[in-house]
């Protein structure tokens, strides 16, 4: 297959770039920035802005399948950084897809798509999309998969969209290392009980996930115009969890707490006064950050490994080994 990943220098881009040409497919990888992994990988790598339409189509130029990993996430920052880089760049991509007439687009969305700061205990994809948001970036990925879903069928082109939760993993350059130096400085504060569930997944199990979808991806299967919640399938509790992982790093357990209405209440307060005072850095808390720390989501993957018989091959505990070496300087 010739496929096309974009966000291909990125945590997740790079595990799928290097799974699909391990099962002998094609890459073309699109970054806005060049990276020593895909030179020395073989793909053909493309510099550019998904922003501007004609780097999009081009890109989208003798595709099979496109794998849009692209996007920017986080919890604080303008408007239009969001929605231009997640919601215009996918549907420049759609664009493109039409315009080259691409067979296949499996989107990479996220779980966050759904959350309106509420518990989460086991939802499937019949979940809303919320009435209010609590910051930019799953409202823009929402719209953008809302384009996507909405595109499956137009010319031939068939669409998916995948929902992978807390993706982590070796060679992960944000979640664990934020993680690690949050609490190395102390300021980790557990929020609300303690006893929150929440799912995450492997990065290698997310990328599988991927290609996965997308064979399953023909005329007439359930597959098009859907989305997928990817997870390990079991559910951990999020104290726990992160306890692990800074043991992992020789580093003590959080021990001081917030309750979670005074966090949602301090996030409010420091949102309302970075907003006032033009902060343009992250707040120490907001009322996502808050919500997502302290209550239950975890999800129902029945559909995606009933559609396209996804399941975590790589275990919680087998990740967490491979963790742990990486941690250890690979020893």
């Amino acid at each position: 297959m010739k496929t096309l990943v974009t966000g291909a220098g990125g945590f997740l881009g790079l595990y799928l770039v290097e799974m699909l040409l391990a099962r002998g497919d094609h890459v073309r990888a699109v970054s806005r920035q060049r990276y020593p992994q895909l030179d020395r990988s073989g793909v053909d790598a493309i510099q550019g802005d998904l922003c501007d339409a004609q780097t999009a189509a081009d890109a989208c130029r003798g595709i099979d399948v496109v794998y849009h990993a692209a996007g920017v996430a986080g919890i604080w920052g303008p408007w239009q950084h969001y929605y231009r880089i997640n919601t215009l760049g996918t549907r420049n991509i759609i664009a493109g897809c039409l315009r080259h007439h691409v067979p296949k687009l499996v989107y990479t969305s996220s779980p966050s798509v759904t959350f309106d700061g509420g518990d989460q205990p086991g939802v499937d994809e019949s979940v809303p999309y919320p009435d209010r948001w609590l910051c930019h970036y799953p409202h823009t990925k929402a719209l953008a998969e809302q384009q996507v879903l909405a595109a499956n069928g137009h010319d031939g082109l068939l669409t998916c969209s995948l929902r992978p939760h807390l993706i982590w993993g070796p060679r992960d350059r944000h979640l664990i290392p934020r993680l690690l130096q949050r609490a190395g400085q102390g300021q980790l504060r557990r929020v609300g009980d303690g006893t929150n569930l929440i799912d995450m997944v492997y990065v290698e199990n997310a990328a599988r996930a991927h290609f996965q979808a997308a064979d399953a991806l023909e005329p007439g299967s359930p597959v098009g115009g859907r989305a997928y919640f990817i997870s390990q399938g079991e559910p951990v509790n999020c104290w726990a969890w992160i306890d692990e992982i800074l043991a992992l790093a020789k580093i003590s357990p959080i021990r001081k707490a917030i309750s979670f209405s005074a966090a949602w209440r301090l996030g409010v307060v420091l949102e309302t006064g970075h907003r006032l005072l033009g902060i343009a850095r992250e707040p120490r808390m907001t009322r996502f950050l808050a919500a997502q720390l302290a209550k239950h989501h975890y999800f129902d993957i029945r559909r995606a490994q009933e559609d396209f018989d996804y399941s975590p091959q790589t275990s919680t505990a087998e990740g967490m080994e491979r963790l742990a070496s990486e941690l250890r300087g690979g020893q």
